[in-house]
């Protein structure tokens, strides 16, 4: 994680050290201008909204020592969307209170700022609507699961909901804990969140959250190019209603680890690819789809079956062939955590 930490006064440069201290990120940039540059300052050169851009794509995070004016003139001629801006955040320079801007909740701003007040002894301001009535919010949560937000319009629209009264959730894993406030069990109703590896609708309005929880089971015939991969994988979601987004990864058998198709294909896709040997997939329990003659090729009845279990806990795609490929999918154990 990439933050930057921009001060304009004597005063500030402190503020900005003990903010930089605070938040402990992998890799943290602070700037100044050029008259008070030095000492671990970056010189801020030529028109601050400019300088600022470059800044602006690098960074994770932003926090200004400055006023909300200020970092709101240096960033807003750089904002593209929401699912992409860094957290950009506000700090007077004695450290009092703590303004997040932009992308409270998908960038994290909120608990950006909530995390730099605790350390600077500081007040969060959070303006957004969910947080001041410690509603539920969705995207922030979301995000913080690492799920992918399938609408960004339906996302609002349940942010919108949840202020007027209780939104129904429906869940194909299973839910650890109790619900948050503003959320109920449900299957129907106008707006709804859906937490699902498959491409699934229950309410008028949908707000599908997909986990990276779906292992896919490949094998393919020497020379198979990556087209063809990209075909049958294609296919197989499509035809079985999984959403591309739950597909945590790929494995095959140990004799295609230099499968070129293959290989590109995954590449292309980034989706780690696991290679097991024949022993290893003997290993997988279940009842799979035999041929002899994958056992006569490779030493085990069936490579993508096993491969796609291997590490999974249900099998939800048996083996289906195409374009001289072979592909099956699993679902991993995952559970929704609330707090």
């Amino acid at each position: 994680m990439k933050l930057a930490v921009f001060a304009f006064s004597r005063r500030g440069l402190d503020t900005a050290r003990r903010a930089a201290a605070a938040l402990e990120w992998e890799e943290c940039r602070l700037y100044a201008p050029a008259r008070l540059a030095g000492e671990g300052f970056e010189a801020v050169t030529g028109p601050l909204a400019d300088f600022a851009g470059p800044v602006f794509r690098w960074a994770d995070g932003m926090v200004f020592v400055s006023s909300c004016g200020i970092a709101v003139r240096a960033v807003a001629p750089h904002l593209r969307d929401k699912t992409c801006d860094p957290a950009v955040l506000a700090a007077d320079e004695t450290g009092r209170f703590v303004v997040p801007l932009l992308s409270g909740h998908i960038g994290g701003a909120n608990r950006l700022a909530r995390r730099l007040a605790a350390s600077l002894g500081a007040v969060a301001v959070v303006t957004t609507a969910t947080d001041v009535h410690g509603k539920f919010s969705v995207d922030a949560w979301a995000v913080e699961q690492g799920l992918y937000i399938d609408d960004m319009k339906a996302a609002r629209a349940v942010s919108a909901a949840i202020l007027e009264g209780p939104v129904p959730l429906a869940s194909d894993f299973p839910l650890a804990g109790a619900l948050p406030s503003g959320v109920v069990p449900g299957e129907e109703g106008a707006v709804g969140v859906c937490i699902s590896w498959r491409r699934r609708s229950p309410f008028a309005r949908t707000l599908l959250l997909v986990p990276r929880a779906v292992r896919l089971g490949l094998g393919c015939r020497r020379g198979t190019g990556r087209e063809a991969v990209a075909a049958a994988v294609r296919s197989a979601l499509e035809e079985n209603g999984i959403h591309p987004a739950a597909v945590k990864g790929c494995a095959s058998i140990d004799l295609k680890r230099d499968e070129p198709g293959l290989l590109a294909f995954c590449r292309e896709r980034g989706w780690p690819l696991t290679f097991y040997s024949a022993q290893e997939l003997e290993r997988a329990e279940g009842d799979f789809t035999p041929s002899e003659f994958v056992r006569d090729v490779t030493g085990v009845d069936n490579v993508c079956e096993r491969a796609a279990l291997l590490g999974a806990e249900k099998l939800i795609v048996q083996k289906t062939a195409g374009h001289g490929v072979t592909v099956a999918a699993a679902v991993e154990h995952w559970e929704v955590r609330f707090g």
